[in-house]
């Protein structure tokens, strides 16, 4: 059997209490009490019990990973994937495990007080963060609490600079001879997808391009369905920017079917740089999203609690490829 820490306080001549205080490194205990119960725990191969040790002192074993959304099924997004992973590897040091939640967009205040009840937490990553979600947070959760999104006063922002990637797609699109440039957005109840529609609007503007917007969902469906509603309203269009990897590879899609030529007769360009975007035929131009930095980031103000600036914006650059 596993020696515990009965064993390590016992071969070491300390009570339990001057023990756990020693390996939990917290509390008074004298250096040669010390000494003594690591040399004891070091013998013994004891590993200490770090959700017994979180729950003591209320520090938390694990960092939770919400997701808003309007279904749990924005848990299926690949992006999901990614943030899980970074915040893993930037918990691991930390002895921190990760969970994820669905956060219903619409009624987000059940899950955030159970959190905040739960002894377990040692802090929450919120992503596709909304006004009512920073309406619900409850107060026990203040300071412990990072944004992959908008942020708010009391809780930091950690994101890409997506207007900045949009403003660079027109840029490149318009450079390269489109003229007539349509942008499948993300869904409006997202603040985050705001800022690409303005920046979309005012490079328009800059360069003399009509404004053509088309709602999606981040989606490949709602992509091939928005490229459909753009051919069938505008024909003239000649290139196609979607603001998720997803939604343009659907969007490529029903160009074949309509017997379109990529790029000739239309470019098309996404948001994120999936693996798949270089496989595609022909493969996606596109802008980075460095959400594993991002996810690092909030995952590091959470667990250390260090001051960082309100909002933390990452760059983003367009990754040209063959369909613009």
């Amino acid at each position: 059997m596993a020696p515990t820490l009965d064993d390590v306080a016992r071969a070491a001549g300390v009570s339990r209490s001057t023990a756990s205080r020693v390996l939990a490194g917290y509390g008074f205990a004298s250096p040669a009490a010390r000494d003594r119960v690591r040399v004891a725990a070091d013998r013994l191969g004891y590993a200490p019990d770090q959700v017994a040790r979180a729950l003591k002192t209320g520090a938390g074993y694990r960092l939770v990973v919400a997701i808003a959304g309007a279904t749990p099924a924005v848990l299926d997004d690949p992006y999901v994937d990614r943030v899980l992973r970074s915040a893993a590897e930037t918990g691991a040091p930390y002895d921190v495990g990760v969970s994820l939640v669905w956060l219903p967009v619409d009624d987000p205040g059940p899950v955030l007080r159970r959190l905040a009840e739960d002894r377990g937490v040692r802090g929450l990553i919120v992503a596709n963060t909304t006004d009512a979600v920073f309406a619900a947070m409850p107060p026990a959760l203040a300071g412990r609490v990072a944004s992959i999104g908008v942020g708010s006063r009391d809780v930091p922002s950690f994101d890409v600079d997506n207007g900045g990637a949009t403003t660079a797609m027109i840029h490149h699109m318009y450079t390269t001879g489109r003229r007539r440039v349509a942008m499948v957005t993300g869904p409006r109840w997202m603040p985050c997808t705001q800022r690409p529609i303005d920046a979309y609007r005012a490079a328009a503007a800059e360069v003399g391009l009509p404004v053509r917007l088309v709602p999606g969902d981040f989606t490949a469906a709602s992509g091939r369905a928005a490229a459909e509603r753009i051919l069938d309203r505008w024909p003239d269009t000649d290139a196609v920017f979607a603001t998720s990897d997803a939604m343009a590879l659907g969007a490529l899609a029903a160009l074949r079917t309509r017997g379109l030529d990529v790029p000739g007769d239309m470019a098309v360009a996404g948001f994120d740089d999936i693996p798949f975007a270089a496989l595609s035929l022909p493969s996606l131009t596109t802008a980075t999203h460095p959400v594993e930095h991002i996810a690092a980031g909030a995952a590091s103000a959470v667990l250390t609690g260090a001051r960082v600036p309100p909002v933390t914006a990452y760059p983003s650059h367009v990754v040209t490829r063959e369909t613009a």
